[in-house]
């Protein structure tokens, strides 16, 4: 499995569903993604998960983390987790924008239904856990054994503090000034 692959799963996933705004947090959207990983050969299961690994890493950033925050009305770490599941759930374009632009999720229709009051959510809770199920029902092994094959082929993409320059997210004139979209969308 490579990257566009990786995509691919999840961008057909999100087509299946046919709610392609606000699949990263509905089960059906999980339900179908789940369903597509355990037809898979388990180490194409396992390269999911690195691959997903890579990427997770990649969007642990303060600019992102300030997103999160404004978007949610404040973000923890766990918070944050949830977050990066959503964004990577979300598909290659809006991720790739994300990462690159994270004020560009202003333009997201979850986003703007959440500022909308709307009770869309931009996470999930554990993709992870989904991608265990489902090398779990390929094996018939169960989560141990799928902890110990993903750790035999880790690759140490995890980071103990995000990249980039922190802020105080409280401060309102910090986040107008590196965040403006989302803190006008976002303002109280």
């Amino acid at each position: 499995m490579d990257e566009s692959t990786f995509w691919r799963l999840i961008e057909e996933a999100q087509r299946e569903t046919g709610d392609l705004d606000t699949y990263a947090g509905t089960d059906q959207g999980m339900a179908v993604l789940q369903s597509k990983l355990q037809r898979l050969p388990p180490d194409q299961i396992i390269e999911f998960d690195r691959i997903f690994g890579r990427l997770y890493a990649a969007a642990y950033r303060h600019d992102l983390w300030a997103a999160a925050f404004l978007i949610g009305d404040g973000c923890s770490d766990d918070g944050f987790m949830d977050f990066r599941d959503g964004l990577v759930l979300s598909g290659r374009a809006a991720f790739e924008r994300a990462v690159s632009d994270p004020d560009s999720l202003a333009d997201h229709p979850t986003v703007a239904a959440m500022a909308r009051g709307g009770s869309a959510w931009f996470g999930f809770e554990s993709l992870d856990s989904i991608v265990g199920d489902a090398w779990s029902r390929a094996t018939g092994e169960d989560d141990e054994a799928y902890y110990a094959a993903r750790e035999r082929t880790s690759s140490g993409h995890a980071r103990s503090e995000p990249v980039g320059e922190q802020w105080d997210f409280d401060d309102d004139e910090e986040n107008a000034r590196r965040l403006p979209r989302l803190t006008a969308l976002f303002a109280a």
